[in-house]
């Protein structure tokens, strides 16, 4: 198992960038917990907190697809990085200024969020040209998936380290100036100076003109429900059973169950088309989610937790490959920002639903809202299978092409049946 991963590794590159991808996204990965700190620190309310951290996760959402379409377009080290160390000093202003006069705050962790740089969607229209075979891009996907619940678990620990050590407003400009370190190793680094999109066909609908990467993302946003609601579903169980201990230890089982599920994934060649292979593994995610309905002793629910967990990583890993075979040409960092946008989107939705359910019903109907969001993901997946079964490159591209006027070859792999 360890030998593909090593193999991906050892290429030229590699892990400079997937290191430098992680460490630039430490701020959007660490924002809320460490906005919600700050502002406790600065005497203000946990409301006042969350609508920050709601203001900062909407400007994120609208943000990503958006500068991963000038990406495209200008290439990433003109994009990413003037992106990073803007968002950087948004967030440096809101630490300085604190929480008044409240519209100063407000706009500074919007910019702070719309101006964080889409190294996700970046990192994975860089595997193609680093790694020449199509299967270690397959693998690189679930290792790219894997490292996400690492980056998610590691990150409030540094934002915790960091409030100890030093104060909550050191935490902030810590974190931003790690991320634009982050991002500035991988700008500088000669696959992302040399990595031009392909030609596109000029059209304002950009990456969203395929169908079936519009079926994709919309049963993502189902995943992404399913995700952000059995966060809220288990504070009332962890209440009933422990507190806090008990929820910690809900959510790490969780993240080592996509750990363990993603690392298997991907260290093995799967036959069939991936799209077919997608929505057995969301159907798997699905009925994982089930038994946690039955609210067991606290031991047997942290390992339903990380049954749960296991199919995520999976999902994920599956959905990259399936962008990079629908996106219309010259649009890959905008089509994988999409996904980025709509799985957060989801998990916000879900976080949203899941606190009247909970109050209404308790933690048993909570913990049933993500088996719906699953299953409606699957149905989403099974009644647009006719637009998932061929992908589609954009058609005829622009005599005058909007990106690249020596119209060079975006770096992929048609995938063709092979996973």
């Amino acid at each position: 198992m360890a030998t593909g991963y090593l193999e991906i590794l050892r290429a030229r590159h590699a892990l400079r960038l997937l290191t430098g991808t992680l460490v630039g996204r430490l701020p959007n990965a660490t924002a809320a917990i460490a906005m919600v700190l700050f502002v406790r620190a600065q005497g203000g309310t946990y409301s006042q907190a969350g609508l920050l951290a709601a203001v900062y996760g909407v400007a994120n959402a609208v943000g990503q697809p958006v500068l991963g379409r000038l990406v495209d377009l200008y290439g990433q080290p003109r994009v990413q990085l003037p992106a990073a160390v803007a968002s950087a000093l948004a967030m440096t202003a809101f630490a300085f200024c604190g929480i008044a006069p409240p519209a100063l705050a407000y706009a500074a962790v919007a910019a702070a969020g719309l101006f964080t740089p889409p190294l996700e969607g970046g990192l994975r229209a860089l595997w193609p040209s680093v790694l020449r075979r199509e299967e270690q891009v397959h693998t690189a996907y679930a290792m790219d998936a894997v490292a996400q619940e690492v980056m998610f678990t590691v990150g409030p620990l540094l934002v915790t380290l960091c409030v100890s050590l030093w104060s909550e407003r050191a935490a902030l400009l810590v974190l931003n100036a790690l991320g634009v370190l982050g991002a500035l190793s991988v700008v500088l680094s000669p696959p992302s100076r040399a990595w031009r999109s392909a030609p596109r066909e000029a059209h304002w609908l950009g990456a969203l003109r395929s169908p079936g990467l519009l079926a994709l993302l919309g049963a993502f946003l189902f995943v992404g429900i399913a995700m952000g609601s059995i966060t809220v579903a288990s504070v009332p169980y962890a209440d009933a059973h422990g507190g806090d201990a008990v929820y910690g230890w809900l959510m790490a089982g969780l993240g080592l169950g996509a750990l363990v599920g993603g690392t298997v994934y991907g260290a093995r060649t799967w036959s069939g088309t991936p799209e077919r292979r997608l929505r057995v593994l969301v159907a798997l995610l699905a009925v994982c989610y089930l038994p946690l309905v039955l609210m067991p002793g606290v031991v047997a629910m942290v390992l339903l937790s990380a049954v749960a967990g296991v199919f995520l990583a999976p999902c994920i890993a599956c959905a990259f490959i399936i962008v990079d075979r629908h996106a219309p040409r010259g649009t890959v960092t905008e089509a994988f920002s999409w996904l980025v946008t709509t799985f957060t989107v989801g998990a916000s939705v879900g976080t949203g639903l899941a606190g009247p359910v909970v109050q209404s019903g308790g933690a048993l109907w909570g913990f049933a809202l993500p088996v719906v969001a699953g299953a409606v993901s699957l149905l989403v997946l099974l009644g647009t299978g006719r637009v998932l079964v061929a992908p589609v490159r954009g058609g005829v591209v622009a005599a005058s092409t909007e990106n690249d006027p020596n119209r060079a070859v975006e770096p992929r792999f048609s995938s063709g049946d092979r996973a």
